[in-house]
């Protein structure tokens, strides 16, 4: 931690010492030859979340009933830094810490938040994007762009974490120990990615029971993952200096992108058969999706961004996943007999985010004129949903609903994001499981890059 606190603050101090030949004001990037084609850089990033919260059935905060909550919550603080070295060599660190309230807790000890969250080494073949080989601790992904968010530039408040399906579970936050080959050709972008997964039992969760009807991570024998995407660009190609994806542009590049992914890894998944024996299933991912993001008048600074996806998610027979995030609760009433028993908490604001099964993702921004607040920034109003049906909740489906809208103080560098979203709860008698009353959560965001 000291080296690394060292070498933010070496990079800082650079940066000021250099600012004089650094011809990108805007940015703390330090220039190593004459022309900037290789530099280093860091960047800053705090999402505030001030947040009402209608709980679940159930909900205890600290042993106390509570029928609604209201925290205060660090949802990311990241620091980045990367560098383009050489005209063949990229590295890229990520560090910082997420989902930080009142409720956090890692074995009783607030102070044990932050981590890496990537280190990479990265080696570029030939001239131009056509091949990135890379190597380490990754988003580098499958699947979906949601899959590998810049979360920087989100559009909505939040990104669908669903479509990081292993998230915590057998990765870091997303990220896992890769080696990938990335590029674009033509109007190919492709991701080649083979992952070493963690084991499940690091996760530092409680892990489920071996069980005869619902299937979870196998915690005996690992094999690697397997992880592909393609995109086809229609238009303006994407970034791609990092892997991440963008959310949204603003405006400044005009992209219709349809996109296939997916994910295997064998035997991920377990089981106990009805001889009493130890069943293995393969873990399968699959996505088709299309996003697009483009001005519509460069005078008034208008602009839209909408993405629509199809996600086929297996994990195997029943498994079902609740996730609530940065939980403002800790504990339930319910007990195994009144409660959809299994991975993850059934309380405060979480809802099935994870399953086997399929889900419809979409959502819609439009950028409204830069005249309306005469110089103050933009606004940008969004709707977004997830229609998802699991096959552990039978015929009841689990849709969730938000909208909001963005204030740009200053594009994705300074930003103020107030966001409704509604989302269903479920009760549970004589192992019935039936639909419950559905909750509302406000948040509002305040969102500092640098």
């Amino acid at each position: 931690m000291r080296n690394f606190l060292a070498l933010v603050a070496f990079s800082l101090l650079s940066t000021l010492l250099f600012a004089q030949s650094n011809p990108e004001k805007d940015a703390l990037k330090i220039n190593i030859n004459e022309s900037g084609s290789h530099f280093f850089q860091a960047t800053f990033l705090n999402q505030t979340w001030l947040r009402y919260n209608q709980s679940n059935p159930g909900t205890l905060v600290q042993g106390q009933a509570q029928d609604q909550t209201f925290d205060i919550g660090l949802r990311r603080t990241r620091i980045q830094l990367f560098g383009q070295i050489t005209d063949k060599a990229f590295i890229y660190f990520q560090f910082g810490q997420n989902n930080f309230n009142s409720q956090f807790n890692t074995g009783a000890n607030r102070k044990l938040a932050a981590f890496f969250h990537d280190a990479l080494c990265e080696f570029k073949v030939g001239q131009g994007n056509a091949l990135k080989l890379g190597g380490g601790l990754t988003i580098a992904n499958g699947l979906s762009r949601f899959s590998q968010p810049s979360i920087g530039t989100i559009m909505t408040l939040d990104v669908p974490v669903g479509l990081q399906t292993t998230v915590d579970q057998t990765d870091e936050f997303s990220r896992k120990l890769s080696l990938y080959a990335r590029g674009q050709v033509g109007k190919l972008d492709y991701r080649l990615v083979l992952s070493d997964p963690f084991p499940i039992n690091s996760n530092g969760q409680a892990l489920p029971a071996l069980s005869s009807s619902v299937a979870n991570f196998s915690q005996f024998g690992r094999h690697k993952q397997a992880q592909g995407y393609l995109i086809w660009q229609f238009f303006d190609h994407e970034g791609h200096n990092t892997p991440y994806m963008t959310g949204t542009y603003l405006g400044k590049k005009k992209v219709f992108n349809i996109a296939v992914g997916g994910i295997f890894q064998k035997d991920a998944m377990w089981l106990r058969s009805s001889a009493n024996d130890t069943t293995y299933q393969d873990m399968k991912h699959f996505a088709v999706e299309s996003y697009l993001d483009m001005p519509l008048n460069k005078e008034k600074g208008t602009a839209i961004s909408a993405y629509i996806g199809y996600i086929n998610t297996n994990f195997g027979t029943n498994y079902l996943r609740y996730n609530g995030i940065m939980n403002p609760a800790n504990g339930t009433s319910l007990t195994a007999q009144n409660s959809i028993t299994g991975q993850g908490p059934t309380f405060g604001n979480s809802f099935p985010m994870f399953g086997t099964g399929s889900t419809v993702y979409a959502q819609f921004g439009y950028l409204l004129s830069n005249k309306i607040l005469k110089g103050h920034g933009q606004l940008m109003p969004y709707v977004a949903s997830t229609l998802a049906s699991y096959d552990r909740l039978g015929n009841l489906n689990t849709n969730t609903f938000n909208a909001g809208i963005n204030w740009f103080l200053s594009g994705h560098k300074a930003k103020l994001s107030l966001d409704l979203q509604n989302r269903p709860t479920y009760t549970v008698e004589q192992n019935t499981i039936s639909a419950g009353d559905r909750k509302n959560t406000l948040t509002l965001q305040y969102q500092i890059f640098i």
